[in-house]
């Protein structure tokens, strides 16, 4: 299955004592990066969902977003980590002493530090089970929606991969069309100057002309990368970097094709084979 690297996941999970809010972003990077904000009773968990994360996705920078909120009937009823409050009261006050200062700190500022405040009727190993569980259901839509997103991703691909399909077979076709068209114009323009050139060397010059402008390789090259995306494609997630690197050599043909042409039609050619390379590596940037 194709992923893409741009998605966004919500979730509620609902107990008798409150509500967690999972919200997760994903756009693309060139590697995995999640960032988690997370409550403080949470953090202890912060290690478990990172494992689960690299489990499930290869790429992609993640913004994992959780908000509790307490259910009202439970009351708000709330106590202070006394050990933590001493232990900052001590701090607070060898600091003081040390600088010279005598005016106290507020409570206010005491009352910020992470941790000093506790809910006093919630217990904390079912709450963390609870944000667990609702991690995975979270990161399930999102594995979910880059899935579909990645669906559409592959559909546009493959479109592009048969108009350059066809391209290609269609300058195979009018290459000989395109060397006698050569072959009559130095005719006609050896006869305008009224030059007298004997058939063996207008052929050299014709063999000439044909090896200079031959884009066989190139066309073949082109439909061996064709092939390759396609099968790439096929294999699903993760892909993304051999994909970009394919355009790359697409890329590379079709400049070539264009450095070779001698015709209207194969300029054309290339830079609609151009076009739609490029088309196709800036939605590749967001496979995974």
């Amino acid at each position: 299955m194709l992923l893409s690297m741009t998605s966004f996941a919500r979730h509620e999970h609902m107990e008798d004592w409150g509500t967690l809010i999972w919200e997760l972003k994903s756009v693309n990077h060139r590697y995995l990066e999640p960032t988690f904000k997370l409550p403080d009773f949470a953090r202890a968990c912060e290690h478990l969902l990172r494992d689960k994360l690299r489990k499930n996705l290869s790429r992609g920078k993640i913004e994992c977003t959780l908000r509790f909120e307490k259910n009202p009937q439970q009351g708000d009823d709330i106590r202070i980590n006394e050990p933590l409050l001493n232990s900052l009261i001590q701090a607070n006050n060898h600091i003081a002493a040390r600088l010279g200062q005598v005016n106290p700190e507020f409570a206010s500022t005491f009352l910020q530090w992470p941790g000093i405040l506790e809910s006093n009727d919630i217990d904390k190993p079912v709450m963390q089970a609870a944000l667990i569980t609702s991690f995975a259901t979270a990161l399930s839509q999102l594995i979910e929606n880059r899935q579909r997103e990645g669906a559409q991703l592959k559909i546009m691909i493959e479109e592009r991969l048969s108009s350059i399909s066809d391209i290609t077979t269609l300058v195979h076709g009018i290459l000989p069309q395109i060397i006698e068209n050569q072959r009559n114009k130095l005719i006609n323009r050896f006869h305008d100057l009224k030059l007298d050139i004997d058939n063996d060397r207008l052929e050299q010059e014709i063999v000439l002309l044909a090896q200079k402008i031959d884009v066989d390789e190139e066309l073949d090259r082109l439909q061996a990368h064709l092939k390759e995306v396609a099968n790439t494609l096929s294999k699903g997630s993760p892909c993304g970097r051999r994909l970009d690197f394919l355009m790359q050599e697409l890329n590379r043909e079709a400049n070539t094709l264009g450095s070779k042409s001698i015709s209207i039609d194969t300029t054309q050619a290339s830079v609609d084979l151009k076009v739609y390379t490029e088309q196709m590596r800036e939605q590749i940037q967001n496979i995974e």
